[in-house]
């Protein structure tokens, strides 16, 4: 099992918080962060199973997008913690579509705001896990330190 983190040392050693979860494979591939303090989407470029930091494309999200999107990401918990539970089966997650109105609502509301623009940053993430549940209303148990990425803009 991987090393978890208190979240009063996390901050202190400079990691953010991570909201949403809209893509993961072996690691984060894609979600909703804090990059210096401020939510931003993040989009992985590459992706490797080697134990090093992956980089991502990072792009600022505006308050009305982060509102949506935390709206849909409670939806998903929400469903989890229930899946988790025994209430509801997998073949009842909102994602597969006409299963909630609203989380399909906010799926094609978010869309246009989940396209990297053009001069997205590219950044390192680090990743550290903290002690509490994977997927919660407020956000996930990992949390991201980004560094400047060795290729700059693109």
């Amino acid at each position: 099992m991987a090393e978890t983190w208190d979240e009063v040392q996390l901050i202190a050693d400079g990691f953010e918080r991570v909201y949403a979860e809209l893509e993961w494979y072996s690691g984060p591939r894609a979600g909703l962060a804090d990059v210096d303090g401020k939510p931003h989407y993040f989009q992985g470029n590459d992706w490797n199973d080697a134990d090093e930091a992956d980089e991502y494309s990072v792009w600022p999200a505006s308050d009305a997008a982060v509102e949506l999107e935390r709206e849909q990401w409670a939806i998903f918990a929400r469903w989890n913690e229930r899946c988790e539970a025994g209430a509801v089966g997998p073949e009842t997650h909102p994602g597969q579509g006409r299963i909630d109105a609203r989380y399909d609502e906010l799926e094609l509301l978010l869309a246009p705001y989940r396209q990297p623009p053009d001069g997205a940053r590219q950044l390192v993430g680090e990743v550290r896990i903290d002690a509490g549940a994977r997927y919660r209303v407020e956000g996930l148990d990992y949390w991201f330190r980004w560094h400047p990425s060795r290729r700059g803009r693109r």
